[in-house]
Parts: structure tokens; sequence; C-alpha cells
């Protein structure tokens, strides 16, 4: 499964073989560069840069390391080894040999979900263009052109699938994921999240941490999908999305550390004065903290679909680790709950598991997400910090599905207009927290060297020293 590295489309997908396919997506490429020069990080495309590159699919190596220019970078095609003998692991086709073409009756559904998927990729690289100008350090720099060459990849195995499998129609849509833009008035990225500013670095870590965690789940539940190309896509795809969360989760335990280094020397946790003193301050960390998860909750779409439970039942879309879950893997009589608001409060009801199937990924990536946070707690307890953060409720904030428009308070609460629009500047950030992060954001690119609001990381990149030049700027 070695990939070709004399083709101009690297790919282990027998491309070469394939002459009508490879003229497609190489009238593609010349789309794709012309996108990345005008919504790729901006003024980057002079640098060298420290970057990992998919050489291999095996864990041996998958991966190498060396300088390159962001616009030389060898984009490609890369599937997971196939299965033998595969076979389809949940709903209606349960048991039968997984497809290796597109089955007429679920065209349109699986061109939904690949369209849907690939429309997140080039989304992120637009929200994150700007970030490089206001970099905390060269390696933090270096992270960030890491996930938009990794972004701009996942974009490539999607449109492979779409040129590959649905003629004309792909192709159209494949040239349609470069023409949305995130945020923009008439031409919108599909969903919501991919449309939010991201305008400093605490905004990107809390990006990485909270919407990357969303597409592990979803790139996970279609891992397990009866269609073959797109569950191998998948699985290569969580291979990088996992340095993407790395990326979030070290970050912010980074700024913690800061920020707690410098409550510990100065014997203070008063906001203004830790402001003044140029770092975050913790309840600042947690209305950021509360306003990403609640945006990226929102991802997973309505508490119950119609959507979801056909996706499930013909076998486009599993759950997260759908072969380790104890039941029957087709869902007819199973029941998962689900929240409603009843006599003024969140109650818990039971619902057909078919249709809760959002709900149930959202749940499992609300357990990982408290997780994580606390393992910033646990570094706050030893630092004798009292201070603890928390994911919020899954039904605050939210903007879609049933529960959007209740106000909820963090806890979990059912509270009136009043009590929201009271507390609502102590739970999410504020015109003046955003002002203040914003003013932190000043650009740090010698070797080494890292912004005062910001801690170091624990080790380089792939061996090297914290000192390393992960960038050279041409």
């Amino acid at each position: 499964m070695d990939i070709s590295y004399s083709d101009s489309i690297p790919n282990n997908v027998e491309l070469a073989s394939d002459k009508v396919l490879q003229r497609a997506l190489e009238h593609w490429q010349p789309q794709f560069r012309a996108w990345w020069g005008e919504m790729g990080p901006e003024g980057s495309s002079a640098y060298d840069v420290y970057l990992r590159t998919a050489v291999s699919v095996d864990r041996a190596g998958w991966a190498q390391f060396g300088y390159v220019k962001m616009p030389d970078y060898r984009w490609g095609i890369f599937l997971n080894p196939a299965e033998p003998d595969r076979k389809i692991a949940f709903g209606a086709h349960r048991g039968e040999p997984v497809w290796q073409e597109v089955p007429g009756e679920y065209r349109a559904n699986l061109r939904r979900i690949i369209v849907t998927q690939g429309d997140t990729e080039p989304a992120s690289v637009e929200q994150q263009r700007h970030l490089g100008l206001t970099c905390p350090s060269m390696y933090d720099l270096r992270n960030l052109f890491q996930v938009n060459v990794e972004e701009g990849r996942h974009l490539w195995a999607m449109v492979y699938l779409l040129h590959r499998f649905f003629g004309r129609d792909g192709r159209e849509e494949a040239e349609a994921l470069l023409g949305r833009r995130s945020g923009d008035v008439d031409n919108p990225r599909i969903l919501g999240a991919f449309n939010e500013p991201t305008p400093d670095w605490l905004s990107f870590f809390m990006f990485t941490f909270f919407t990357d965690r969303d597409g592990k789940f979803q790139l996970s539940a279609l891992a397990e999908s009866a269609f073959d190309p797109l569950a191998r896509t998948t699985r290569f795809m969580l291979t990088e999305e996992g340095h993407h969360m790395f990326v979030g989760r070290n970050g912010i335990r980074r700024i913690i550390d800061r920020t707690v280094e410098i409550m510990t020397r100065e014997r203070t946790d008063d906001p203004r004065r830790l402001r003044a003193l140029g770092v975050i301050d913790l309840p600042t960390i947690q209305r950021y903290l509360n306003f990403h998860s609640s945006v990226t909750v929102d991802l997973f779409g309505a508490d119950l679909s119609s959507n979801a439970a056909t996706f499930y039942t013909t076998g486009l879309k599993g759950r997260f680790r759908e072969e380790h879950i104890g039941d029957d893997h087709v869902l007819r009589d199973a029941a998962y709950p689900v929240l409603e608001l009843a006599d003024g409060a969140l109650r818990g009801r039971e619902a057909p598991a078919l249709n809760a199937l959002n709900e149930r990924l959202r749940d499992d990536f609300v357990r990982d997400s408290v997780a994580g946070v606390d393992a910033w707690n646990s570094a706050l307890e030893k630092r004798g910090i009292e201070l603890r953060l928390r994911v919020p409720h899954k039904a605050f904030n939210r903007q879609i599905g049933p529960l959007a428009g209740i106000k909820v308070s963090p806890d979990g609460r059912v509270i009136s207009a009043a009590d929201w629009e009271a507390n609502v500047r102590d739970w999410l950030p504020t015109a003046e927290d955003r002002e203040y992060v914003q003013s932190l954001m000043g650009r740090v690119i010698a070797p080494g060297q890292f912004a005062n609001w910001i801690s170091p990381p624990a080790s380089g990149i792939n061996g090297q020293p914290l000192d390393c030049e992960y960038v050279r700027f041409g």
C-alpha cells in the first residue's frame, strides 16, 4: 500500500490506471491550488515549514518530516488497506459483504454525507487564515500550518470519492466545495460552526479541542460505513485528526499553566489583576470553553432525526465504536433517552434508538470532552488552585433541535429569559473578553521564544528542540 510519489497526485488508489479519473482530478487540482492561494494561511507561501507528510498508511511509516513550502505540499489520496472479507456490521444489511461501489438507491444520501463532511475541511482553513499573523511562537505557527495542510488533504480525500463514484454530480459538488466561503452571507459553509470566526489563538485552541473532536466522532461513525471506500478513507483521516485535538488540548493546557504560574507568583485570582499582568484569567477561559462546546454540540444535529435513522438502517453511517456496543446492531425495537422540557425542567424520556442516533453520538462526544477537561483540572489541583473548569450541560446555548431557544444554565437548570440576561456575561465571552484576548495576540516568531500568556510545551516536534527553526521565513 505504498503511496506513489511519482504521480502528480500522490495516492494508493491506483490512480495511474484510471486515466479518466486522473484527468478529472488533475483538472480539479489547479482550482484547489488557486483556492489555497486565496484562502489558505495568509502570507505563508514563501515559508519553508517543518511539516509531516504522509508517505504510507501503515502504522510504522505513515508520515515523514521535512521542510516544505505549503503550496508545494504533496496533497494526495490515501485509503487504509482493505480489510479482507469485511462484512457490514449494522443495519438492515448486517452480515452482507461491504460495498465497493455505490448502491443506486443510496446514491443521493451517500453524496450528501460526503459533501457535508468535505465542506468542513476547507472551512476550517478559511476560519484560521489570519492566525499566523498573531502566533504566540514559531512552534505554534508550525502546528497551525500542519493542521491546515492536513485539512486540505482531508478535502482531497472527500473529493476523490465524489469524482470516483458520483460522476458528473460528484464533479460539480467537488467544485462547489471550493466555491463556498466560511462566514459568507451569500454562500456560507454548510454547518453553522464552520461559519464562526476564529479571531484569536484561544479560539483556535478551543476549536481544535472541541470541533475537531466532533470530527473524531463523525469520522468514527463514517468509518463503520458499509460503503468500504468511505470507511477506509475516514479511518486514515482519523490518524491525523488525533494531532489536531492534541494541538487544542496541549495549547489550552499551556495557557492554563502560564495563568496559574502568575496566580501563584502574585498570590491573586483577581481577573482584573491577572489581565493587567498579561495572562488569560480562568473565568475567561471557562466562558470560551462554554461557547465552543455549545457551538460544537449543535453540529450533531437534532436530537431525533429520521435522516440519522435512515443512514443507520441502510448501512451508510454507524455509531462510535459500533463493534463494541452490546446490542443487535439493528435497533428496530431499542430505545435511547433524550431530553425534553416538562414542567419547567429538563426531563429524560425514552425515544426510538434509531431516531436518537445523533443524541447518542453527542453523548459520546460530551463524555470524551469531559475527560479532556478533567485532565486540565488535575493540573489545577496539583498546583493548589480550587477553581475547576466544567463542560457545560449539553442543553446550554443550543441553537438547533427541540432545545433551541430554551434558556438553560451551564449546570442544566431551565431559567427565565430575565435570569439568562442577568447571567449570560458570566457564561459566554463578552465583547470585552474578546477585545482583551485579541489585545494579547502579538506575533512571536523568534525560535524558542513564547508569548507572555502561554507556557512553552514540554517537548518539541518529532524530537526537535524547542528552539528549532520550525518555520524558515522567505
